[in-house]
Formats: structure tokens, sequence, C-alpha cells
């Protein structure tokens, strides 16, 4: 498994990004069942898009995230922040691919609803 660690130890899981990736390409494929291709525990995933600005990201967390993906100042990522017990356990920066994800309207993915929702352009 190909994981980074920021200085927080929270990790960047880059195996998981490329599983997207290669589900994204399909174009077939309109959602993705992201508990299909983690391998950790979590509970929560939340999606932040791009230019998200951090505070906004700690709010919806509710705990403090030092954000290595530099979301605020990005157009070509989504960042997929999870969580376990309350506390960041790993993260993915979604490339957009000529595309947009959503959670469906809801305020984050569990194992049981993790539908990431794929909106072609």
């Amino acid at each position: 498994m190909v994981v980074g660690c920021n200085n927080n130890g929270v990790k960047h899981n880059k195996d998981f990004e490329k599983s997207i990736f290669s589900k994204v390409k399909d174009h077939k494929n309109r959602e993705v069942e992201i508990n299909s291709i983690t391998d950790f525990k979590w509970d929560k995933a939340y999606l932040f898009e791009p230019y998200s600005p951090e505070e906004h990201i700690e709010k919806q967390l509710g705990v403090e995230y030092d954000d290595p993906s530099h979301i605020s100042s990005r157009e070509d990522i989504y960042l997929l922040v999870f969580l376990h017990e309350g506390k960041v356990v790993q993260y993915a920066e979604i490339n957009r691919q000529r595309g947009n994800f959503s959670t469906g309207g809801k305020e984050y993915l569990s194992p049981s609803e993790d539908g990431l929702k794929i909106e072609r352009q």
C-alpha cells in the first residue's frame, strides 16, 4: 500500500486515489462505493470541493485539521477526509477528471452509505 504521512501523522492514501481514478475513468460509472476500495477502519468520510477554506473543513470535521492538500487554492481536486472514532485517519485527493463529485446531499459518507456520486461534464 502506498501511503504517505503528513506532519500530523494523517495518512495520504495514494492507493485509494489510484482506485478512484480507475473507477472514474470508466464513463459508465456514475457512483463509486468507496467502502469497497478502502482497507482501513473509518466511520465517516467528508468530501470537500475545490477552494474549500481550511476553517470550513475544520468546522465540518469537528476537529482541528492542517490541510496538506492546500485545497483552498486548488481547482483540480476534491478532498476526501476519513475519520474513525472522531479522529482524522486518512485523506485522499480525488482528481476531477472532467467531472464533479458529491455525496448525494448527505453531510458525510459512512461504510453503509458510501456512494460517491460522479457528475460528468
